[in-house]
């Protein structure tokens, strides 16, 4: 069923809160490195070990009727992130996001005051990346990043964890750079999603990832920028989801083209999904 470009059938969405952080009880403020070390490998050990995942609710299958599912869009990152994305593109897309409902557009830094004008009077927010996509740039680099799109309009910024940290276990430091450009988010009235690029971790890396995500205030983590190896799969989601618990938001991305990829990824524990097939996805809940 088409809808008018700039309206969208889907009620108002409950607006997202970003986690109350309470920095008193930090548990790594007063602990040294090589104690931080072995209690994320413990707490990784735990998680790996436990049975069962907590699960998001499911999304049903399509429905005979011809109006799209409003719950399938309201999970979806509309994504583009395309190197040679043109301002036509990213109208073109923010009108795809207005229509059909989507949580938002996530574009690149210089197109985020785009975005936010394409978007103004409309529930659709606008999303942002930094360190995006290699994670590899300096603290301070990341936090202008975000200090900038949060100026230009965004909602929402998606940050790539310090890998080469992560594997090097060196946790202090992937904490402090997920918690200044989470400190930044917070102040802006923006929210943090956590990319940690899944598939170059194992399985302990990646659950040592997310509690660190969690210690440090970020309000989701996330699976992957799309741009590596390979994207979500429904094995990750459930292990992050199992290990930042209900309380967080876990986005899957990278891959994800189908209603049923995306089906199965909120089975898996997913609350947002990013995905440029958005149009695709939502239309199939129509039949």
């Amino acid at each position: 069923m088409y809808h008018p470009a700039g309206s969208s059938v889907c009620p108002r969405p409950v607006p997202e809160t970003n986690r109350q952080k309470d920095k008193n009880r930090d548990p790594l403020l007063n602990v040294q490195t090589s104690e931080l070390d072995q209690l994320l490998t413990s707490i990784a050990a735990e998680l790996l070990a436990a049975k069962g995942t907590v699960r998001a609710s499911a999304i049903d299958p399509p429905k005979p009727g011809g109006a799209f599912d409003c719950a399938v869009a309201a999970l979806i990152d509309h994504t583009i992130l395309r190197p040679d994305a043109s301002a036509g593109d990213v109208r073109k897309v923010c009108a795809e996001a207005r229509q059909y409902g989507f949580a938002s557009v996530c574009v690149n830094p210089v197109r985020v005051a785009l975005a936010a004008a394409e978007l103004r009077g409309s529930q659709v927010k606008t999303c942002s990346v930094a360190g995006f996509p290699l994670g590899a740039t300096t603290t301070e680099v990341k936090v202008r990043e975000a200090e900038l799109a949060i100026r230009d309009g965004a909602q929402e910024v998606d940050m790539v964890i310090n890998v080469g940290a992560l594997k090097d276990r060196d946790y202090l430091a992937v904490k402090s750079d997920i918690q200044g450009v989470a400190d930044v988010c917070h102040a802006g009235g923006a929210l943090l999603k956590v990319i940690i690029e899944a598939c170059l971790l194992d399985d302990s890396e990646k659950a040592i990832a997310c509690a660190i995500a969690k210690l440090a205030g970020a309000d989701f983590v996330k699976t992957s920028t799309g741009f590596s190896k390979s994207g979500a799969t429904a094995a990750d989601v459930a292990l992050m989801r199992r290990v930042v618990g209900p309380e967080m938001g876990v986005k899957a991305a990278g891959g994800i083209r189908t209603l049923e990829d995306l089906q199965a990824m909120v089975a898996s524990g997913a609350s947002r999904v990013g995905a440029s097939a958005s149009v695709k996805i939502v239309e199939a809940s129509t039949r």
